[in-house]
């Protein structure tokens, strides 16, 4: 039987830790985050052990657990007691949040790996039906997100079958945003904006951030 991989950290047997990469994400939100990526946890389950740390908060207070996790995994390290997770991601939206600037360089010097949504996650499941180029108010892309998935904050099985078959049209459309902003000299996380297909891409273990 293996092990717990969400919710919570894993019994931790050494020839299944072996086997699969493991990575470890902090999520903002209580319902729609986790719903969304035990999806693709499921899905992958085979090659990767995806822990959702229970914790949710503010992005600050995200990175900083995130970066007090990764010393203790250290700490465990040198000590025997297993191995480092092979990433730590926080997941969050831009939203109206302060303070991202300390959140972006605590990620930057301490490894730690961001999928970030300007303005938020709804931002994110709209480019899986259809461009969105323009800046927009988050209260808007809830509604257009309701709209196309045909559900609010709690994702339906139809709605997490549908973010999953559409993804690499989804991904496609974050990039070109990436690239958007880049010409226009503007930073690449500006409104709107998704590097959520990052976690997605090496949870499916296609991409090294």
């Amino acid at each position: 039987m293996s092990p717990p991989s969400l919710g919570g950290r894993p019994v931790r047997r050494a020839s299944q830790r072996a086997s699969r990469r493991q990575i470890l994400v902090f999520v903002e939100g209580k319902r729609t985050e986790e719903r969304y990526l035990v999806d693709w946890a499921r899905r992958y389950r085979g090659d990767v052990i995806v822990i959702i740390d229970p914790f949710r908060g503010v992005p600050t207070s995200l990175i900083e657990r995130a970066v007090d996790r990764q010393r203790q995994e250290k700490r465990d390290e040198r000590r025997s007691r297993g191995r480092n997770y092979d990433q730590i991601w926080c997941m969050f939206d831009v939203d109206e949040h302060l303070d991202l600037d300390r959140v972006f360089d605590l990620a930057r010097r301490h490894k730690v790996c961001l999928a970030v949504s300007n303005p938020c996650l709804e931002l994110w499941f709209i480019l899986h039906f259809e461009d969105q180029s323009r800046w927009i108010h988050r209260h808007q892309a809830q509604e257009r997100s309701e709209e196309l998935l045909g559900c609010g904050k709690v994702l339906s099985d139809g709605a997490v079958a549908a973010l999953f078959d559409r993804f690499d049209g989804a991904a496609e459309r974050a990039r070109q945003l990436e690239r958007r902003h880049t010409e226009a000299g503007s930073a690449p996380g500006e409104n709107p904006s998704s590097s959520v297909w990052r976690l997605i891409d090496s949870i499916r273990g296609s991409e090294v951030p």
